[in-house]
């Protein structure tokens, strides 16, 4: 297990690069920008703060080595203009809000699809050759039995957010083979942990916070999905952007834990950190927690432990550090050191 995670630091701490972080700002996006100045390399941010927030890129503000434009990956002259002299393309900027492609039917095809095309043309305008893409398990829909590999099908999502990151899978696979770019494709579980503002855990958490007497689940409360740390996340990234450097591609791994938690087994752990009982259920009932929900995602993840990448934590571990780090119970920060 260190050998992996040594393999990642060292890397990081080699040449130094020019990364540009699209969504730099966000969840994922700001522990990277962390990551990456820890380890010297210089860092532009590019985020339009649509879903985020600047605070956590805020302490870099006399920083040299970081730059942030807070511009839309939708004009694609200001994502060309600022992407030149870049080495990588760290590709997280999208729309999040997935309960929110019911009401706005082209959020997902604008800031997913689009937005992704963008940054591929931008890549050609510029000569950018690497990318490193966040897509989701939400591609694989619920027509695929059992779990999903990579190689499951059809993809037939049940969300906008689910079909926006299959076409944008698409475009990057297609300027992979017409282009020479040099892609890896990530289909995550559900990254959880500090900085998030929005996810089961984090809204069980405000609910109780406003009523510790009763909590409200969406559904039935027999979800189950596969949870994992943002560090993880991120380590599992570079781990296979390493060990996979000359494809073919664009390279595709399914990437989170091989073990799942039940939504009202995160219940009762945020019940327990927040030192609370006697807590009533209240449930809506309903098939999924919200259109588009997919209630049971199960990731086949023996592709990238092939490669020798595993996650540290369980699912439910994981679940329990994020609940105490969204608390303010644990800190943490991500750093060079601190990789795992």
């Amino acid at each position: 297990m260190s050998t992996t995670r040594d393999s990642v630091q060292t890397a990081l701490t080699g040449k130094p690069r020019r990364w540009f972080v699209t969504g730099g700002a966000g969840f994922i996006g700001s522990h990277v920008v962390d990551l990456l100045v820890s380890a010297g390399h210089e860092v532009t941010v590019y985020d339009n703060l649509s879903l985020s927030t600047d605070r956590y890129i805020a302490p870099y503000v006399h920083d040299k080595r970081i730059t942030f434009h807070q511009k839309d990956l939708l004009d694609l002259a200001a994502v060309t203009e600022a992407m030149a002299g870049h080495d990588i393309v760290f590709h997280l900027a999208a729309n999040t809000d997935i309960p929110s492609g019911f009401t706005k039917h082209r959020i997902d095809l604008d800031n997913d699809v689009v937005a992704t095309w963008n940054v591929l043309e931008s890549m050609v305008k510029t000569g950018v050759k690497e990318l490193l893409f966040s897509s989701t398990g939400a591609v694989y829909g619920e027509s695929i039995q059992g779990t999903f590999s990579e190689t499951s099908g059809p993809l037939l999502p049940v969300s906008l957010y689910g079909a926006g990151k299959i076409g944008s899978e698409a475009f990057i696979s297609a300027y992979c083979n017409l282009f020479g770019l040099r892609a890896w494709m990530y289909r995550f579980g559900n990254v959880i942990g500090e900085r998030t503002n929005h996810g089961v855990i984090y809204d069980f958490i405000a609910k109780l916070k406003k009523n510790p007497r009763e909590l409200q689940v969406l559904g039935t409360g027999r979800g189950e999905k596969n949870y994992f740390l943002v560090e993880e996340c991120i380590h599992g990234i570079l781990y296979v952007h390493g060990k996979v450097p000359d494809g073919p591609f664009p390279v595709l791994v399914n990437l989170g834990t091989d073990s799942t938690t039940q939504v009202m087994d995160i219940s009762k752990i945020i019940i327990e950190e927040m030192g609370l009982s006697d807590v009533r259920y209240a449930f809506t009932g309903t098939p999924r927690g919200w259109p588009g929900d997919q209630p049971v995602v199960l990731l086949d993840t023996h592709k990238i432990h092939e490669l020798g990448w595993y996650s540290r934590r369980t699912s439910t571990d994981a679940v329990r550090t994020a609940a105490r780090r969204l608390l303010g119970t644990d800190q943490f920060r991500l750093t060079v050191d601190t990789l795992s």
